[in-house]
């Protein structure tokens, strides 16, 4: 049955405040007038293994960072084809589903429709369902307790609403959105490209500040500098807001290639009892104890943080030798080459997806360890040489924010015929035509190449 939102508000009051003011010539559906459940079990578990990311759809699961643990076997697990709707029925209230492009296998706790007639574009259903406006259906028909156990089921998804322009406004639809976000993609590789040149910069006046003082200085090994290594705990987070006297985690995220991210925080619940000694402090060295190969063992300077906060069982806090070893110039030590080709391979027996680094380890690094006197020369000239570097990679992350917030916008208007691209799409290219032309490899461009490209 096709109808109007009227009629659907009249059997659901409360419904859909995202699909008002859409085009009167555009149709609305429930989902399960256009699609329908499948449930077809793989019997060899050989098909290419698929996973759902929140920001690419659904992707093949090696081309993704995945932390859980693979399955002995995937016999028996749900296989999907090309144009399929596949949802990650736990995670669809925060954008898990997308259409497949290739046949493989999912979990058995997806869900997988395919359409009884091709009344969408598989491309068109695709950016409607992972579409700002849309998170709202989806989180409002996903139930549980707590938000991060909500789920999505066969019946409450199949009752959805689903837009239908008509099938040539969907093409041009799909077509400007290609050329748009090809366009968005290049604006985004440039600003990463820019932000990665300025963290160089900052990294190699870093370096050679160090080899400068580091000639005739004694090199012990890191453990006789430090005090002491702590490492944080990571009780079960909770769902709302977080309360002024409550306990806040400080998830792994905090500590971001030598930057401090005071807001990665998540509630924990009020009978958790903290020990005192954990609370964080302004100051504090923090130091990744797992990550990803390239980010195991990053480091920051705690700054701004919130008080009754304290560092997850990821995090250590290091705490260096007053007599020894500043915690700035700490900070700016370890992470230079030769000490991140030190941290990297004693992380190399760990697990692959999530290296781990022992307190061992750290004590063991081999570091170059100057006067005091020398340490604050490095830090304060580092500090000046650097400030206009920093402001602009700042400016540069909120333009890529900024990008990203835009194209969030674009994709919501147009899909839901906010914005009308009949005309605009004449004039552009074909969707391969535009994606190979805005393809740029910005290996080897400098940063003022990296500075122009980013103008959009």
């Amino acid at each position: 049955m096709i109808f109007r939102i009227e009629a659907y508000e009249r059997t659901r009051p409360a419904a859909l405040p995202w699909l008002h003011h859409i085009p009167e010539h555009w149709r609305i559906a429930r989902a399960k007038t256009v699609m329908s459940a499948i449930d077809v079990r793989s019997a060899s578990g050989e098909e290419e293994l698929l996973t759902v990311s929140s920001s690419r759809g659904v992707v093949p699961r090696s081309s993704a960072s995945v932390s859980m643990f693979k399955a002995e076997t995937y016999v028996g697990h749900k296989l999907c084809w090309p144009d399929d709707l596949v949802i990650n029925s736990l995670w669809a209230w925060s954008r898990g589903l997308g259409v497949a492009r290739d046949h493989g296998i999912v979990s058995t706790a997806y869900g997988v429709y395919r359409q009884r007639e091709q009344t969408l574009d598989p491309a068109y259903l695709d950016h409607l369902v992972r579409s700002e406006p849309f998170q709202w259906e989806l989180q409002v028909r996903s139930q549980g307790v707590w938000k991060s156990r909500l789920q999505m089921t066969d019946a409450r998804w199949l009752d959805a609403p689903l837009l239908i322009p008509p099938a040539d406004e969907q093409a041009v639809i799909v077509k400007y959105l290609a050329h748009a976000n090809a366009r968005i993609d290049k604006a985004i590789a440039a600003k990463r490209r820019l932000i990665a040149l300025l963290q160089e910069q900052v990294r190699s006046q870093a370096e050679t500040l160090i080899s400068d003082v580091a000639s005739g200085a004694p090199e012990p090994l890191l453990g006789r500098a430090l005090r002491r290594i702590e490492q944080g705990t990571s009780p079960s987070a909770v769902e709302g807001d977080l309360a002024d006297s409550q306990w806040a985690v400080l998830s792994l995220s905090a500590v971001n290639r030598g930057v401090f991210v005071p807001t990665a925080l998540k509630p924990v619940s009020t009978e958790f009892v903290v020990p005192p000694a954990l609370e964080l402090h302004d100051g504090d060295l923090l130091m990744t104890r797992s990550n990803t190969r390239e980010r195991v063992g990053d480091v920051a300077v705690v700054a701004g943080v919130r008080p009754r906060s304290f560092m997850s069982d990821l995090i250590y806090r290091l705490v260096p030798r007053s007599d020894l070893l500043t915690t700035d110039f700490a900070s700016i030590l370890l992470r230079t080459r030769r000490v991140r080709v030190q941290i990297e391979a004693a992380a190399r027996g760990s697990s692959d997806t999530m290296p781990k680094l022992s307190q061992g380890h750290i004590k063991g690094l081999r570091v170059c360890l100057p006067s005091l006197e020398a340490q604050n020369h490095v830090v304060a000239t580092l500090e000046a040489l650097t400030k206009p570097i920093r402001a602009a990679e700042d400016r540069a992350e909120r333009e890529l924010q900024l990008l990203r917030e835009f194209r969030k916008r674009l994709v919501a208007d147009v899909v839901t015929g906010q914005v009308d691209v009949r005309q605009i799409a004449k004039y552009l290219p074909d969707a391969e035509a535009t994606a190979v032309e805005q393809l740029v490899d910005c290996e080897d461009l400098s940063v003022e190449d990296v500075m122009e490209m980013g103008e959009v």
